[in-house]
């Protein structure tokens, strides 16, 4: 059973928590709808791959990266989302998409966006797309003492800045960029 590495570390270290069942679901979204948890206090986890070395990013559902500004706040020369080839074996008991974000149970970094210290506590996928664990978010940065990133992410559905939008073009000037 995928979840009970997660559940036996959660014991052993003596963290209150309670393991929501829900149907299968496969997007943080479908998940915050079915669990009735706020999108803010739903954590997604992200494997990158930044300069040739795998880790995880944890943000509420509610946001996305902005790959420029990560890779500036964390000072590399490339930052990416990895591909499923390069992490799969590291998770061998988990559910590809549902990984709990405790990479110190995986021997892999973990790097955190501070909004979800708003949420007094937190819920996260146990390693499968039918639970979630929910916890207080102090015991989480206690057990897994992730590094705590204020930039390098944005609230889904924000309007781009002005300089960063398509300027929309007529359709005359759309043909003559094709010829």
């Amino acid at each position: 059973m995928p979840v009970k590495q997660l559940k036996d570390f959660l014991d052993e270290h003596q963290v209150q928590y309670v393991s929501i069942q829900h149907s299968p679901s496969f997007t943080s979204r479908e998940i915050a709808e079915s669990t009735h948890i706020d999108t803010n206090a739903l954590a997604k986890t992200v494997v990158i791959n930044m300069d040739g070395t795998l880790a995880m990013l944890v943000l509420p559902c509610s946001y996305r990266v902005r790959w420029d500004r990560l890779q500036d706040e964390m000072a590399t020369d490339f930052i990416s989302m990895a591909e499923e080839e390069e992490f799969k074996d590291r998770f061998p008991d988990c559910e590809i998409g549902a990984l709990p974000p405790f990479g110190n149970l995986y021997d892999m970094p973990v790097y955190c966006y501070e909004a979800l210290e708003q949420a007094d506590r937190m819920a996260f996928s146990a390693g499968t797309h039918s639970e979630i664990i929910q916890m207080d978010y102090a015991d989480y940065i206690h057990l897994v003492n992730p590094v705590i990133l204020s930039k390098g992410f944005i609230r889904k559905g924000s309007k781009r800045p002005k300089w960063l939008r398509r300027k929309k073009t007529s359709s005359v000037a759309k043909l003559a960029w094709s010829l």
